[in-house]
């Protein structure tokens, strides 16, 4: 089942982000002048505003670093609420937020190990492929 979600950030290197996880391959942008990796997409690297950007394979696992739940209807109707957000620490050093996949914030450990998966979305530009994480 596809889930609604509110809409995304296209254009320029966010739509390399998208077609990446189109395929279900997490990516991350890193910086080949100072190794930095950067998330959200952007054009110019964000540690050292270098602009040679390349986009690195991700293997997907990670810990989750920190949690939040949203309980006010900030997306009107698009979320159930309460909504669960994660940030993960990537094994390659990268921090993402996302969702949990699988468990809620009340089943989380401390630096709880997960792994990306993908799932199916909506907005308004379309269907696409979330990255979300489950447990290992």
């Amino acid at each position: 089942m596809v889930q609604k979600r509110p809409d995304r950030t296209l254009g320029g290197p966010h739509d390399v982000f998208w077609d990446y996880c189109a395929k279900g391959q997490l990516h991350i942008q890193q910086c080949q002048s100072c190794a930095g990796f950067s998330y959200p997409p952007m054009k110019s690297c964000e540690h050292c505003g270098g602009a040679n950007m390349t986009w690195q394979p991700m293997s997907g696992y990670g810990h989750v670093v920190s949690h939040c739940r949203f309980e006010h209807d900030y997306y009107r109707g698009i979320f159930a609420i309460p909504h669960d957000t994660i940030m993960v620490e990537l094994a390659e050093g990268p921090i993402m937020m996302s969702n949990p996949s699988g468990f809620c914030n009340d089943d989380l450990t401390p630096n709880m190990p997960v792994k990306v998966a993908f799932t199916a979305c909506e907005d308004s530009a379309g269907v696409f492929q979330l990255p979300v994480f489950e447990r290992v």
